[in-house]
């Protein structure tokens, strides 16, 4: 059909929720274009004509908006995270723009300046909480699971179904699947059915030209960067093709630049890897089997010298946040995680999230971060530097019996003490079981209390004086230093946040009580209330005999 014929047909079409047309003669908002794009792509798509009167019988009256159209376009697209396109139709009473909009991902609103916008009659409306929940609770559909249309045995590569025969066997130790052809294999795997190929078997066994063809998102693109310099990679591939087909290559060339890092342990020089291969391979096994496929973007691997950033298409999982990704398991593809499964490539029970946290600590390394993600990406960085060789030693010497008996939520406690950072409330009870172990101990009660490794983790270091800084100084010697200080602006006074610098192991809460003390004992006075209070240090009294005794000394 000729662009004219389609002008026709639409201008005869009743505008409903997929379609909408404006006059915009001399202009039209982008912000006001974004709207109404998100609102078609919230409602199923449906395309904007501009240059069209908006009242039956409409007419093409042209316009003048957006000269720019590739501008516009990716302007859009960048917002939406769709892939909108535009067409220019000339037409004999003027220029007509028609912008189409495809379906929003399933499970998946789309926003536009942070609201979700929808369309009630002709107007823009924000969606209710009750049509946004509908929306979230679509995510328990399973695209892996779906049949792939027109898609046939001959588009899956022989070698990877034969490498997931091979992983399977071992894994199940059935040797009755060796003598399976390709067909029955692949149907008790659930990734053939009478309907067809899925999606799954195509994302792992796919060839390059039927992933052109048919899901040409689906790729992994590896980069290598030196520097944080921008500009073209020092080293670049692409891998549209069945997972199978290339998850060893890739990490081989991860591993090419893999550097060792050494450090001493005792008589003895030790070595590391910057990078983990099980940690690796479990963030790019997340990547493929968690991401959302009918966003267009694909998934990038980025490896700097000391950091990897693994970048998927698709936020979280429904029902999936950063506090809960170690607790709860939600599978975007079930289909592609039962397929891992079977072969052994993850855990079913979902721990391979769990291991990344725990190897990544144990080897002295940053947590796993996952700073930048958002409702349209997951973006996991893995940092390889040892950051502290001395704490990699202490969990050599806490012993692997011991370790074994951790939970990632006892490994991430340790990690945070180590660190001086804050225990969130939630992990205070795994701190209490590590207390009971010797290897961390408390400072304080209640809501000041604070963690710190144990004495024998800086007895191991051959270094307690830092224990003793650690620990801070006690009651008594506190107190002598907020005395000090406070002498030493006798004048102006201090007020609390000057005094939590003096002691900055203390709560505010503890510092208080501590003046409290010291007021009782009249060696401190306050003055003023709230912010403007302030302490004072109390000069130390004259004897009471010198006071009652005459000018000219004693009496005879």
């Amino acid at each position: 059909m000729s662009d004219l014929a389609m002008l026709e047909q639409l201008l005869r079409a009743q505008e409903d929720e997929h379609l909408e047309f404006k006059s915009a003669r001399s202009s039209f908002e982008f912000d006001e274009l974004g709207k109404y794009c998100c609102a078609l792509a919230n409602g199923g798509g449906g395309r904007v004509l501009l240059g069209v009167s908006d009242r039956r019988p409409r007419k093409v009256v042209g316009t003048a908006a957006f000269q720019e159209l590739e501008r516009t376009r990716l302007g859009l697209m960048d917002r939406l995270h769709l892939d909108v396109r535009v067409q220019e139709i000339a037409h004999t009473d003027g220029r007509v723009l028609v912008f189409e909009v495809p379906s929003r991902p399933i499970g998946l609103a789309v926003q536009w300046g942070g609201q979700y916008w929808g369309r009630r009659g002709e107007s823009l409306v924000a969606m209710s909480a009750q049509d946004l929940q509908t929306i979230f609770a679509e995510s328990g559909h399973d695209f892996s699971a779906d049949v792939c249309p027109g898609a046939g045995l001959a588009d899956l590569d022989p070698q990877a179904i034969e490498d997931f025969r091979r992983r399977w066997t071992e894994k199940s130790r059935n040797l009755l699947l060796e003598g399976l052809g390709h067909e029955q294999l692949l149907r008790d795997a659930e990734l053939l059915t009478d309907k067809g190929l899925t999606w799954a078997a195509l994302i792992l066994f796919g060839t390059r030209a039927a992933l052109g063809r048919l899901l040409g998102q689906c790729e992994v693109i590896f980069e290598y960067r030196s520097s944080e310099a921008s500009g073209p990679a020092q080293d670049r591939e692409e891998f549209r093709q069945g997972f199978f087909t290339f998850h060893d290559q890739l990490w081989n060339r991860i591993n090419q630049r893999n550097d060792l890092q050494h450090y001493q342990d005792g008589l003895f020089m030790k070595s590391l890897r910057t990078f983990d291969e099980q940690v690796v391979r479990e963030a790019l096994l997340n990547a493929v089997s968690h991401r959302n496929y009918q966003l267009p973007g694909s998934v990038f691997v980025r490896q700097y010298a000391r950091r990897l950033e693994v970048e998927s298409p698709g936020g979280l999982p429904w029902g999936i946040t950063l506090d809960n990704i170690l607790s709860r398991q939600a599978p975007r593809n079930r289909r592609l995680a039962e397929a891992f499964g079977k072969c052994g490539l993850v855990d079913r029970a979902g721990q391979g999230m769990n291991r990344m946290f725990e190897r990544s600590i144990k080897q002295g390394k940053d947590r796993p971060d996952f700073t930048g993600t958002d409702q349209y990406q997951v973006l996991l960085t893995l940092q390889g530097e040892v950051t502290d060789p001395r704490f990699l030693q202490f969990l050599e010497k806490v012993g692997q019996e011991t370790l074994e008996s951790f939970t990632t939520e006892d490994f991430v406690v340790l990690d945070l003490v180590h660190r001086d950072q804050p225990l969130p409330a939630d992990l205070r009870s795994r701190a209490a079981r590590l207390q009971e172990l010797g290897v961390v101990e408390s400072v304080g009660r209640g809501r000041g209390t604070r963690y710190l490794l144990s004495r024998r983790f800086y007895e191991f270091l051959g270094d307690p004086g830092a224990y003793t800084r650690r620990r801070g100084l006690d009651r008594e010697q506190n107190k002598e230093l907020l005395i000090a200080h406070l002498q030493g602006f006798a004048a102006e006074g201090c007020d609390m946040d000057q005094l939590q610098h003096v002691l900055p192991g203390l709560s505010r809460d503890q510092i208080f009580r501590l003046l409290d003390e010291m007021r009782e004992q009249d060696r401190v006075r306050l003055e003023g209330s709230r912010r403007w209070a302030r302490w004072y240090p109390v000069g130390p009294r004259p004897h009471p005999s010198l006071d009652s005794a005459p000018p000219n000394g004693p009496g005879p």
